[in-house]
């Protein structure tokens, strides 16, 4: 099986081969260097769920990898019809490893493709990588692993601490139930189209048990009031949530001149534990 997905043709013939000239409308940038594509694969690995999902295989240069690594089983779900055809004799090369999902990830219904637990590996289009994201960080128990390929901003959100300027939403919401590691950079050139920014590969691994205890909806309310005003002191910007906003923060044992990017996690939590 190696050998059959190994003498497939090149890339760029199958991009030549079916005018797979990427579509910005879709947050299209392909990474055709398999030593790139192999290297994401070993990050994943080992790996960590009987299938692995893909979200917009493109030409196929990550599924490529994904299989010649040993991925156990592969669903890549794409939304381009060009790319389903180009990625047909993948398809049959894999022998019964690969299926193609039509349709856009971000309504594709995971659990009706496949019984979780899944692990996801992806080079992420970049207009829906942050949906796609916190979609996925709210099943923890059905995702054992998140290994995307996402916007070097979007990557630091994610993993950024207490204090930094890029902390905020994303930050509380990834880090409450997962660890997150940046695990290296890939610069624009190595895709075609170029992206205009640096791409970051980044994990999230589900950690055994929450930072702190808290309702997520509550907590998504807590960190949304709070980081939509972060110039202003959190008595001032969790107003609209408490009337005695500045009370409620001390009952949390915060101090109310505080701004939104101090806080650690746990301390969001026990603000989510008030509502």
């Amino acid at each position: 099986m190696p050998d059959a997905i190994e003498a497939l043709p090149p890339l760029r013939e199958v991009i030549a081969q079916h005018d797979l000239a990427a579509r910005k409308s879709l947050g299209q940038n392909f990474l055709l260097d398999l030593n790139l594509t192999r290297k994401i694969a070993r990050a994943a690995m080992p790996w960590a769920a009987p299938v692995i999902f893909e979200i917009g295989p493109g030409p196929g240069g990550l599924t490529r990898a994904l299989l010649l690594e040993g991925a156990p089983r592969v669903i890549a779900i794409e939304r381009d019809e060009r790319c389903l055809t180009a990625l047909a004799p993948l398809v049959d090369a894999a022998t019964g490893r690969l299926m193609l999902h039509p349709g856009d990830a971000l309504e594709a219904d995971f659990a009706a493709l496949a019984p979780p637990p899944w692990q996801v590996v992806a080079n992420l289009p970049y207009n829906i990588a942050t949906p796609l994201i916190l979609n996925w960080l709210a099943q923890p128990d059905r995702i054992a692993r998140m290994t995307v390929l996402v916007q070097k901003e979007v990557a630091e959100r994610l993993a950024a601490p207490p204090g930094s300027k890029a902390y905020g939403r994303l930050s509380v919401a990834a880090q409450w139930r997962h660890n997150v590691r940046m695990l290296f950079d890939i610069g624009p050139k190595a895709f075609v189209p170029p992206p205009k920014v640096t791409s970051t590969l980044v994990e999230l691994q589900p950690r055994q048990r929450p930072l702190a205890e808290a309702d997520p909806d509550r907590l998504e309310r807590v960190t949304a009031a709070a980081f939509n005003q972060r110039r202003k002191m959190l008595r001032a910007a969790l107003r609209p949530l408490w009337s005695d906003a500045d009370a409620r923060l001390q009952a949390a044992g915060i101090d109310p001149t505080r701004r939104a990017e101090t806080l650690t996690i746990e301390e969001f939590c026990a603000l989510a534990r008030l509502l």
